[in-house]
């Protein structure tokens, strides 16, 4: 009798701890469950992610106006490079939205010569308008008028090699008659010639209404102000608005 006892004792014993790890099993089956949810609603929100970046592209432009110039381009002298004229064009161009970027790739300082060295490496950036405003140091320093004419003609020759379609601006020049009436006058027509010869887009003088005015030129009477910039960039404006 007490054998039986025991031996119905021992089954309850065996019962309950088979129950108990039953429980115990189910228990873990489940927390694993839980954990391996986590990563993959980790990779589901990635993936939607990454589609919903890959439908909503960031906005871009492929149309680029290149300035390239000297410390006019460059804006000498102002506090900030946007208040430069190719600066106040990108604010005229943004509030029409009309979809280019202004790239200014004016250096301090160069001459005719110095843009043909570096033409090649400027026009990486593939322009849809080129503007050229170079001349004014060569006339300063009384560079031969042939070289000055020549440097222009290649940069002009090496962006119209490249890039065919684009349309190239030329902005004229003036100096004063330091150098006599007869190369300053020479020095003037280079650029209506050029614009002829290769039927390009001419600002006639990218100085009009304020070389030569004190109130608007910096201290050494060359390099616009702040104002003086506002009225370049509508000097340009007047030629590039006709053509965006």
């Amino acid at each position: 009798m007490l054998k039986n006892n025991h031996l119905t004792k021992n089954n309850h014993n065996l019962t309950s701890t088979i129950f108990l790890k039953l429980c115990y099993f189910s228990f873990l089956i489940v927390l694993i469950s839980c954990k391996t949810d986590a990563p993959k609603k980790g990779i589901i929100s990635e993936e939607v992610n990454s589609k919903t970046a890959t439908e909503t592209p960031e906005k871009s432009t492929s149309k680029k106006i290149v300035f390239f110039g000297d410390s006019l381009t460059a804006g000498l002298g102002l506090d900030d490079v946007n208040d430069a004229f190719p600066g106040i064009i990108q604010h005229n161009i943004d509030s029409l939205q009309l979809g280019y970027t202004v790239i200014n790739s004016g250096i301090s300082g160069e001459t005719t010569a110095g843009g043909k060295n570096r033409i090649d490496w400027v026009l990486n950036q593939e322009p849809t308008i080129f503007i050229l405003e170079l001349g004014a140091n060569d006339g300063l320093r009384g560079v031969p008028l042939k070289e000055t004419k020549t440097n222009l003609q290649a940069i002009i020759t090496a962006v119209k090699t490249k890039y065919p379609a684009t349309k190239i601006v030329l902005a004229g020049m003036q100096i004063p008659p330091n150098m006599g009436q007869e190369y300053t006058a020479e020095f003037k027509n280079i650029f209506p010639v050029l614009v002829e010869k290769n039927d390009l887009y001419l600002i006639p003088f990218l100085l009009e209404n304020v070389g030569g005015i004190t109130s608007l030129n910096q201290a050494d009477g060359i390099h616009p102000t702040k104002e003086g910039h506002k009225i370049l960039a509508k000097n340009v404006w007047e030629v590039l608005e006709s053509m965006l």
